[in-house]
């Protein structure tokens, strides 16, 4: 709904545009011409929303954004978060209530479809009521006495059919009313105005019958209403009433009234009466004084063309406008490439779903992951998960898994909120093996605020599985906390260890709590047991964190917060660099840097910002001659997710590739990822 609101809003304002450019070149034209213009309009701007859901959509590709240029080479990037991890629940009893509420983040896009959608039902109520006041004083009016004159000046001026005339309070102003049965309200006292006053008033709202332009007002009104809050859309508005009369006016002259004296009566009556109240919505009134002033000065021109245009020409011009405007109104911007699936993940999904087989989907999504394409994982995370409802029930442990499986999903795209959402669903279905993983992240969201709360968590999930890799990652935590509490250093080594023995030596969680353990020692005054233990962690860390990268695809770009303005790359002291490959160059000896052109700022992870872990993790690339980097190796570590976290950040740049002898070449550098705590 909100962009069909925008593509309407902006369409309208181009139509408005082309109508104001129409009128200025009518300038010399009569003011029927003009207010044709106006008209035909009004006519395509209310016809949009109706053809822009109904026509099949033309689509138009939006340009593609350039990257700003970097004419720098940086190889230092600095990545900066708080020291506090994301607000994690208080206590169990309140995680569900506040990942609600994260859930239901407000949604500024349905704030502007309220609003717009309260000013335009104000406008039309008000345009209703004006009808509904003009239907009910035409029900109780009494029909204006008359000598047969109206009879005669309708038929001069070709109005057929039955026009009421009727009569009004005292000192109302003259007004046109009604579509299909059409009539004219004269004041009371008119009975007692000269006749040649009479003729002029009635000769000027028979020009509105005779124009239709009861129609047209009501329509010019419901465009107007659907861009209420356009300054421009009021602006057309006012003109297309000041061409109105300036067009009934012209038909009165045409009919043989002496400019002067139409004048005259003209500002008599403008002066003397007053319009009824809440009808100008609905009705057509004779005199606006706000228009008074260029209405008489064009009356008083003799030199201005008053051409009257057909009968029929107002609604063949508002049908030619909407038939224009129809290949207007289907066009579209191109949506982006995740809103439509593509035919291989649709026919997966839909395979899936035949076979009621939910690993398929999340085989696929873990594909899609691997390659950062993270709409379309979760979009086959959505559907296994609702074969695992549709399978096993929305109690189930399979669910919960699926559920796990989606916050899992959100932690990668940094969207912490909603995993957390996602977490509290399936914790809120029972503890039990599938929810272990989920139990230790809220515990780590609460541990540095809420520290019973994150004991309960991890205690959990030991309880439902006390031997595996989530049992260590709990012992982990929980020796981290306990290390903090005075003459806990005893009880925080025996944690230490017991995660050890749960967790399986070569993998991610047992390099963390090695990094961990390390710090540990080196605090204990243990030096040597506390190098022992790091070594051992960064040769983990090193091996998962390079197998990440090659499972990124093998396409990497350097990435900078630094300074533009550094020409050279920095030195990276006592690194045991990899060897260059065939056809690898280096900066210098006339080969030139590869120059950053555009970048992504690491992330930091949330098992480093709960340890409060901080460092430098150093990447080696191969800056190839598409621009991005290849052979993608981590040289020095930290662990706790913080190494795959710079490789995601470097796996997104985009470089001007090196050169030697203006032809592009593969370059080797070294980039640092500093991550630091504030």
């Amino acid at each position: 709904m909100f962009a069909i609101l925008v593509g309407i809003s902006l369409k309208s304002a181009a139509l408005l545009a082309v109508a104001w450019l129409g009128s200025f070149l009518l300038r010399s034209r009569s003011a029927a011409a003009r207010h044709l213009v106006w008209t035909a309009a009004s006519a395509a701007i209310l016809a949009l929303p109706l053809l822009s859901v109904s026509l099949p959509s033309w689509r138009i590709a939006e340009p593609g954004a350039l990257a700003p240029a970097n004419v720098g080479l940086v190889f230092r990037v600095l990545a900066i978060a708080g020291a506090e991890t994301a607000g994690g629940p208080a206590a169990a009893s309140t995680g569900i209530a506040q990942a609600a509420g994260a859930a239901r983040q407000t949604d500024w896009r349905l704030w502007v479809l309220a609003l717009w959608s309260l000013g335009a039902a104000i406008f039309f109520a008000q345009t209703s009521v004006a009808y509904l006041r003009m239907l009910r004083l035409r029900a109780r009016a009494r029909a204006f006495a008359d000598s047969g004159e109206f009879q005669e000046l309708a038929e001069s001026l070709g109005v057929g059919g039955q026009v009421a005339l009727l009569e009004s309070a005292p000192s109302s102003m003259p007004m046109t009313f009604g579509v299909r049965r059409p009539a004219i309200f004269l004041p009371a006292d008119a009975i007692h105005w000269s006749e040649e006053r009479r003729r002029m008033v009635l000769l000027h709202e028979l020009a509105h019958v005779r124009r239709a332009d009861a129609a047209t007002h009501l329509m010019a009104r419901a465009a107007l209403g659907i861009n209420w809050w356009n300054p421009l859309a009021w602006s057309a508005w006012r003109e297309f009433l000041k061409e109105r009369e300036r067009a009934a006016d012209d038909l009165v002259l045409r009919a043989g009234a002496r400019a002067s004296d139409y004048a005259s009566h003209l500002l008599e009556v403008a002066r003397s009466m007053q319009p009824a109240f809440g009808t100008a919505g609905a009705a057509v009134a004779m005199a606006r004084r706000a228009q008074l002033e260029g209405r008489l000065l064009a009356i008083l021109d003799s030199s201005i063309q008053r051409h009257a245009v057909g009968r029929a020409t107002p609604l063949v011009a508002a049908l030619a406008a909407v038939v224009l405007v129809a290949p207007f109104a289907a066009v579209r911007a191109q949506e982006q490439p995740a809103q439509t699936l593509p035919p291989e993940v649709d026919a997966t999904i839909r395979a899936a779903i035949d076979q009621k087989n939910h690993e398929i989907l999340e085989h696929a999504a873990s594909a899609y992951e691997a390659l950062q394409k993270y709409d379309l994982a979760q979009t086959l995370l959505e559907n296994a998960l609702a074969i695992r409802e549709q399978v096993s029930g929305s109690q189930s442990a399979a669910y919960a898994a699926g559920l796990v499986k989606l916050g899992d999903l959100e932690l990668k795209r940094n969207q912490r909120g909603e995993a957390q959402a996602f977490y509290t669903k399936a914790i809120s279905l029972g503890d039990r093996p599938e929810v272990a993983g989920a139990l230790v992240y809220m515990g780590m969201m609460a541990m540095n605020r809420e520290r019973d709360t994150a004991r309960d968590y991890f205690q959990r999930a030991i309880a439902v599985n006390p031997t595996g890799t989530e049992a260590g990652s709990a012992y982990t935590w929980l020796a981290e906390m306990q290390a903090k509490e005075p003459g806990g250093a005893g009880e925080a080594e025996l944690l230490y260890q017991k995660a050890l023995a749960a967790e399986d030596p070569e993998t991610p969680e047992a390099a963390s709590t090695m990094h961990l353990y390390a710090r540990f020692l080196q605090g204990q005054d243990r030096g040597p047991e506390a190098e022992q233990m790091e070594k051992q962690a960064k040769a983990v860390t090193q091996t998962t964190a390079t197998q990440f990268a090659k499972g990124l695809g093998g396409m990497v770009v350097f990435r900078s917060g630094a300074a533009p303005n550094q020409p050279t790359p920095q030195p990276t002291p006592q690194l045991d660099l990899p060897t260059p490959g065939p056809g690898v160059s280096r900066v210098g000896n006339g080969v030139s840097a590869p120059v950053l052109l555009s970048k992504v700022e690491p992330q930091y992870a949330e098992e480093a910002r709960a340890a409060k872990y901080q460092g430098t993790v150093v990447v080696y690339v191969e800056v190839g001659t598409d621009g991005y980097a290849h052979n993608m190796k981590v040289v020095r570590g930290l662990g706790l997710g913080l190494d795959e976290k710079a490789i995601e950040a470097v796996s997104l740049w985009k470089f001007k590739p090196g050169a030697k002898e203006g032809q592009p070449v593969t370059v080797a550098a070294t980039i640092e990822v500093n991550f630091r705590l504030l």
